[in-house]
């Protein structure tokens, strides 16, 4: 009963941070294709609402949950000899703090400059400059193709890290190839 408890909590938490991470992404692509300030500025403010109130306790209840039944069930410090539960607190880890400093900061930061531009009545260079970054951009394309990851280890639980370091081949490959052609599709603050 109690695995099953802690189990469903776990899907709760994987599923408010899958959702609230699709949303950010949808944001995110309104965002761009935006070039009035005041629209721009409703898509920005979402981003924030669905990482404040999907992403965070959805990670939130991840790491507790997760941490439980690793304790409970798995033996502690013995997960790092499953190579499916290594590489899924591993990318949880690595996402966790990526998300918490890089993208959400970056995000933090958007908002606050869009919040500028407008009181100034028009897009400033500072936040033009922002949403050119390519670093906050790749790390926010990179978030689902990991979070995709993190599931298939714990569905498929494999043995080897051979699924492992596919996926991470795969989910940096595609998280570069958004950042490359996104951008570009939508040419921010050029028609602005």
């Amino acid at each position: 009963m109690e695995y099953g408890l802690v189990k469903f909590f776990h899907l709760v938490g994987a599923i408010l941070m899958g959702g609230g991470l699709i949303g950010v992404w949808m944001s995110d692509l309104r965002s761009r294709q935006l070039y009035e300030l005041k629209p721009f500025s409703e898509a920005v403010r979402n981003i924030a609402v669905f990482y404040d109130g999907l992403v965070v306790p959805g990670a939130l209840l991840l790491l507790g949950s997760g941490t439980w039944m690793i304790v409970t069930f798995y033996g502690g410090w013995n997960f790092l000899h499953l190579p499916w539960l290594a590489g899924m607190v591993g990318l949880f880890a690595f996402e966790f703090i990526e998300g918490n400093t890089v993208t959400r900061l970056y995000f933090m930061r958007l908002r606050r400059l869009t919040r500028s531009a407008l009181n100034a009545g028009e897009v400033t260079p500072e936040l033009q400059k922002a949403r050119a970054e390519r670093v906050p951009t790749f790390t926010h394309f990179l978030d689902l193709p990991m979070l995709f990851l993190i599931v298939a280890l714990g569905a498929i639980q494999p043995t080897t890290w051979s699924l492992f370091i596919a996926g991470l081949v795969a989910a940096v490959a595609l998280a570069t190839i958004l950042t490359l052609v996104i951008p570009r599709l939508y040419p921010w603050g050029s028609e602005a």
